[in-house]
């Protein structure tokens, strides 16, 4: 069923998202408050692995048949809390096609803050609205030129909210602290890793456009995401593949300041000591006066882009 067989743990990973997500309701009432907080810290952790997931997944569906990845689809929508179609518009057709430009709804330098860990932790939130009439947008295009994925769309959103307003009203406690809580770390987690990927690169250059992180648990853990590099030059690339592609294809090319081991280290060296937002070749990060998003869902002909479209 599966296109890669390394998807095992991908399948893997979803159903403990939701042994972790559901348990707690059925033992709620024996719970202690330090085992009602590890639980929402696993499945915060689990929430964002699932993210990670949707995001690998619109670029290279798993199974071989086009119905179980509709189905998938509807499967992890659950489990980051939106439509894993919606997540389709804003990194397939913006910020892959136009990265850190005008078009790129989520290019790093709408992040203006002095301090520059409050880029970071802000950034989602900054982000958001433009994601979301981006979203709308290309979903009320995509409703006339390609009906079944528009289908598709309002079918995750539908069953996804209304999941979560079934549940709210079953046990607002637990639909809080084991639902909405880990939902809203995903998105604040998967929409932040753009910033720490792409602030202070060269979008111009064939290699030195991304920041890599190539550490071998932190790629375990979310499949190897940190190959962003390779991810960005080869989007369709089957997240397996990526840190063989990085080796041969990425490495001897980029600058080394770009091709990093451990993402703590530069998260601690950006964000809390000296906590300096730098370009990649060591110099203050000078931004472009800030400029309105330029229209790119009009620019869009998914005709051209079938690829992109995910798997549903």
């Amino acid at each position: 069923m599966l296109r890669y067989t390394a998807d095992r743990r991908t399948v893997i990973t979803v159903l403990l998202y939701f042994v972790f997500a559901i348990m707690p309701w059925f033992l709620w009432p024996q719970l202690n408050n330090w085992q009602i907080a590890l639980f929402v810290i696993i499945n915060c952790f689990l929430s964002f692995t699932c993210a990670v997931i949707v995001h690998n997944t619109i670029h290279v569906p798993i199974f071989k048949k086009r119905g179980m990845n509709k189905f998938f689809q509807v499967v992890l929508s659950f489990t980051y809390g939106h439509s894993t179609s919606a997540y389709v518009p804003g990194h397939n057709f913006s910020h892959h096609k136009y990265t850190q430009g005008n078009k790129d709804a989520i290019r790093t330098s709408k992040a203006r803050f002095k301090i520059n860990i409050l880029n970071q932790l802000l950034f989602f939130f900054l982000m958001s609205g433009d994601i979301l009439k981006g979203e709308i947008r290309f979903a009320k295009k995509m409703r006339v030129e390609r009906p079944s994925w528009f289908r598709q769309y309002l079918l995750e959103m539908v069953m996804v909210m209304g999941l979560k307003i079934v549940l709210l009203i079953v046990n607002w406690k637990c639909a809080v602290l084991f639902i909405l809580i880990p939902h809203q770390y995903a998105a604040w987690g998967i929409v932040g890793t753009n910033y720490f990927q792409h602030d202070g690169v060269d979008e111009n250059h064939p290699y030195n456009h991304s920041r890599n992180f190539t550490g071998n648990t932190l790629n375990w853990f979310l499949f190897n995401n940190g190959y962003h590099g390779a991810h960005h030059i080869k989007p369709n690339l089957h997240w397996s593949l990526l840190p063989a592609y990085h080796n041969e294809h990425v490495r001897p090319h980029i600058h080394p300041a770009l091709d990093l081991e451990s993402l703590p280290a530069y998260l601690f060296k950006t964000h809390i000591y000296p906590a300096k937002r730098l370009d990649y070749l060591g110099q203050p990060l000078v931004l472009a006066p800030a400029v309105k998003d330029e229209d790119w869902v009009g620019d869009i002909n998914v005709s051209q882009h079938a690829t992109d479209m995910a798997g549903a």
